[in-house]
């Protein structure tokens, strides 16, 4: 993520209801209800008690933290060559697959696409998966007279030379490690690393790109990773107040560097689990340059269920958990099961509990 590295605040559902349902057990013994199921009734005292609503709703286990407008996580083109820079693509442009990234003694480092770096040179003899991915690439290149597959052969050779050619590069028919840069897909040039002549040396940073599709990145703690889930569907709230539907499209662990303490030494490096949220409707994401965004993730969801406040529980003598269901001056306690608790909320069941049934809430 670029820019100053935002700590996730998180909202917990469920939290404030669970200081009350303590407060809650200890009503129960105060008031002396508990007797079973159905624990009898008892007058009121002289203060008529504060109820609430049962309530027939949806409801979510929903957790928000801060995240960014932007282009997805950075990453960085490094030199694996040395020389002289040339050339750089332009900072904003979008390189494409066989396109030059920058160039090196004028020589062209070109964009392929494929999750595994370049990491020898290739030539005949040479087998593996990055001989498939190149190739692959080679032939989405127009490039023809060969077999995709994981074995590097002449005929690879050949169309290697080719494309050496139409590159203006020495048509050895090898491919050297330092000649090409795999991204998954397109990209976006962020920012230059050095300038045209420059000299560079193998390992040394030449740019930073990220993908060309406007996102929103989260970065949550390890210990909140239950929320990052591959295509879940997630809400952004935008910095101008509207709202809209997101799905997670990436889900990365990622290591940070600490902070430098007063001695200029780095502090303890932190892990943290980096989450990309591709938007339904993109076009709301235009005008908004690293923008910062509310991304609230829905853990679990029930539909249509009973609920009563968290604070409305009490724990019976034999176990369990029921409400104080209010009856003019009158009271009865029913046993209910308990569901899912979100927004102070808690699902609940039991035998005589309807929607509208007014119970007590302990204050």
């Amino acid at each position: 993520m670029t820019g100053a590295i935002r700590r996730s605040r998180l909202r917990a559902a469920v939290t404030g209801g669970v200081v009350l349902l303590v407060a809650a057990v200890g009503v129960v013994a105060a008031v002396g209800f508990g007797g079973g199921a159905d624990g009898g009734r008892a007058q009121a005292g002289s203060a008529p008690p504060a109820t609430a609503t049962v309530t027939r709703q949806t409801l979510a286990d929903s957790e928000t933290a801060d995240g960014e407008l932007g282009y997805g996580a950075t990453r960085t083109a490094t030199a694996k060559l040395s020389g002289t820079v040339t050339g750089l693509a332009a900072t904003g442009s979008t390189v494409r697959r066989g396109k030059a990234l920058y160039l090196v003694d004028n020589e062209e480092v070109v964009l392929l696409y494929g999750g595994l770096p370049a990491y020898r040179t290739l030539a005949p003899g040479v087998e593996g998966p990055d001989v498939a991915q190149f190739e692959r690439n080679l032939e989405a290149l127009g490039y023809t007279g060969f077999t995709v597959d994981d074995e590097y052969t002449g005929a690879t050779a050949d169309a290697v030379r080719d494309w050496q050619e139409d590159l203006g590069l020495t048509e050895t028919g090898r491919v050297e490690p330092g000649r090409v840069v795999y991204a998954d897909r397109e990209v976006r040039v962020e920012s230059h690393q050095v300038d045209v002549g420059d000299l560079t040396q193998p390992g040394q940073a030449v740019l930073t790109y990220t993908g060309t599709s406007r996102v929103v990145t989260v970065e949550l703690d390890v210990d909140d990773q239950r929320l990052a889930e591959r295509d879940a569907k997630v809400s952004v709230r935008l910095p101008d107040g509207g709202t809209v539907a997101g799905t997670i499209s990436t889900v990365e662990t990622v290591v940070q560097a600490g902070a430098a303490g007063a001695n200029g030494q780095a502090g303890d490096a932190e892990t943290k689990i980096e989450v990309t949220v591709a938007v339904t409707d993109p076009k709301a994401l235009t005008g908004f340059d690293q923008a910062s965004a509310d991304v609230t993730f829905t853990v679990s969801e029930r539909r249509d269920v009973l609920t009563v406040p968290v604070s409305a529980l009490l724990a019976l003598a034999e176990g369990g958990y029921g409400v104080q269901v209010a009856e003019g001056d009158a009271s009865r306690v029913l046993a209910v099961t308990t569901g899912l608790f979100a927004d102070g909320r808690v699902e609940v069941t039991g035998a005589g509990l309807t929607e509208g049934t007014s119970v007590v809430v302990p204050t």
